[in-house]
């Protein structure tokens, strides 16, 4: 996921992150982000921080795995 959006207020951080992708990614489909796009071509997930380690840390741009571990 790629970070689009970061807005910042007193206290904590909102940020808006889509799923990776680019117009075009090379043939050999080397590219990481071109094997996940294949498959999870759409995608947007919002996160509110008030943990005060984190807070101003993330910025725009930045790529991140996001690992869905199920819960028990």
């Amino acid at each position: 996921m790629q970070v689009q959006k970061v807005d910042r207020f007193v206290g904590g951080d909102r940020i808006t992150l889509n799923a990776v992708a680019a117009r075009s990614y090379p043939a050999d489909g080397s590219d990481e982000d071109n094997t996940y796009a294949k498959f999870s071509p759409a995608g947007e997930l919002s996160l509110t921080i008030a943990n005060p380690a984190l807070v101003g840390k993330i910025e725009p741009e930045q790529k991140f795995y996001i690992d869905f571990t199920p819960a028990e």
